[in-house]
């Protein structure tokens, strides 16, 4: 029977569905052909493959050649698809077992000399996969993702040749050696906190901010440290979990930026610039990539310049902060992303920079600070937990401040804060629901009654009540407080001081 079956995977967003591909020789003038909704990369496979074959010493069937990718109704895309399709050929010609098929899949693409190139996405491939409960063989540019799934059999190939010897039981394949990077790297390459001078009380609520996962907003003039801050958040940040990292580098892997061996625990820190368009900041694209949001998932999301930014390009983050995913969606592509960030946001007072500046030097009109102000929207704003105003430091003062605390002791606090939430609710603050909020809040009679003056006085809406008491969640559990103080709401709520304009 000329007929033969090799399995391998798509990408579709995160998914990684099983592609099955047949391989029928039959009569006719020699030809291949490949069907099943290929998109023009693996229509060009048919070339590579048979360029592959014979400069691997190997017998190219000299009949009609029809290759089939099921479900036909799945694009599929990309050179992934050129080693099982090589394979395919050369089992229904007879050269290798097609019954040692069954227990693998395959994926990589191929150079016209036969060896093995990396693809994007196979990790979530690969987790797939070892789910099947199948063997998965992988070009050697994909090993340092691949071992990141401990549990999978995963070979790695340098050849089509080396795959083939394998098939036949002659030469066995390496087995993907695990990274080296394992154990929780320190924050010892990142940026210390004990860099700033001056700003306690923005390094305060960056360590709030740190501890529950909050948003923040940093509001003052040039040069007050609002980017010195920012790049500092990573470092105070808890290492991630094993899930949190996996899930991380599956999406690096889709994107196609691969896996550093030595860092792949580490938070992630991404600061796009103010010209980024909405579709590089939520992913998008004919075949749906990751963004910037997703890419910073478990991470830092810093936008520098905040009303710099298009003002849809902005309100494109509303639906993903409050859901901490994005869906994707186009005429014959739809896809979903996790995009669970947090969001660290600078900007100017007013459009020269200096609007309350003790130097008196802004000379802005209150029209011109409004429009430069309404160009990030109320409802993004509200969903920003913390606000501040930094305001210049002197000179004079900078010289005469010690060091502050370094990142590790800020870190220290941060995770016995982490662990308090996690021990209580299963999840930290910022995510725990507006029903479990309400509830958690203190039961004496002031903190009810500040709330109620808080709202209004400042106006607040029903999503910025929730945020406030999260908030003072937090604060207490930095401070080791069971239970939400007076002073924990009382300093929750002037974060949310400018909310009142």
């Amino acid at each position: 029977m000329s007929l033969a079956v090799v399995y391998s995977r798509a990408q579709d967003g995160m998914a990684a569905p099983l592609v099955t591909c047949e391989v029928h020789l039959s009569g006719g003038l020699p030809g291949t052909s490949i069907v099943g909704l290929p998109e023009t990369a693996v229509k060009e496979a048919r070339d590579r493959v048979r360029a592959a074959i014979l400069n691997a010493q190997l017998d190219y069937p000299q009949r009609r050649v029809t290759v089939n990718l099921a479900p036909a109704d799945l694009p599929k895309d990309g050179g992934r698809f050129d080693l099982p399709i090589a394979l395919g050929i050369i089992a229904a010609n007879g050269g290798i077992p097609r019954d040692a098929l069954a227990r693998h899949e395959f994926i990589g693409e191929l150079a016209l000399s036969g060896e093995l190139r990396p693809v994007h996405g196979v990790l979530p491939a690969v987790l797939r996969a070892a789910r099947a409960g199948r063997c998965v063989v992988v070009p050697r540019g994909n090993q340092d993702e691949a071992a990141l799934a401990r549990d999978a059999d995963v070979r790695i190939a340098d050849s089509l040749l080396a795959v083939c010897a394998h098939l036949a039981g002659r030469v066995e394949l390496p087995i993907a050696s695990p990274l080296d990077g394992h154990a929780a790297p320190e924050s010892a390459h990142a940026p210390d906190l004990a860099d700033v001078r001056g700003q306690p009380h923005a390094r305060r609520a960056l360590e709030i901010a740190a501890a529950g996962a909050h948003h923040l907003l940093l509001i003052g003039p040039p040069g007050t440290g609002k980017t010195m801050l920012a790049s500092r958040l990573a470092g105070i940040l808890p290492p991630l979990e094993e899930a949190e990292a996996l899930e991380l580098a599956a999406v690096r892997s889709v994107a196609g930026l691969g896996t550093d061996a030595s860092a792949w625990k580490r938070r992630a820190f991404r600061a796009p610039h103010h010209t980024a368009s909405a579709v590089a900041l939520v992913g998008g694209g004919s075949q749906p990539r990751p963004g910037e949001i997703s890419l910073a998932h478990h991470g830092v999301l810093f936008l520098d310049e905040l009303p710099e930014f298009d003002r849809h390009v902005l309100d494109v983050l509303r639906e993903p902060i409050e859901s901490g995913r994005i869906a994707i969606s186009r005429a014959a592509r739809q896809a979903e992303f996790p995009a669970r960030f947090q969001l660290i946001a600078a900007m100017n007072p007013c459009p020269c920079g200096y609007a309350g500046d003790a130097s008196g030097r802004c000379r802005c009109t209150p029209d011109a600070i409004a429009r430069y102000r309404s160009r990030v929207s109320g409802p993004l704003l509200d969903r920003i937990d913390l606000k501040l105003e930094m305001p210049r430091v002197a000179q004079a003062e900078l010289r005469d401040i010690a060091p502050g605390e370094s990142s590790a002791v800020v870190r220290r606090r941060v995770i016995d804060a982490r662990d308090r939430q996690l021990a209580r609710a299963g999840q930290v603050n910022s995510a725990v629901g507006t029903r479990y909020a309400a509830r958690d809040r203190a039961l004496d009679a002031g903190p009810p009654a500040l709330l109620v003056r808080a709202i209004e006085q400042l106006g607040l809406s029903a999503r910025a009540y929730h945020r406030v008491l999260r908030v003072a969640r937090t604060i207490a559990d930095l401070t080791g407080c069971a239970r939400i103080e007076a002073a924990h709401l009382l300093e929750s709520i002037q974060y949310r001081r400018l909310d009142r304009g």
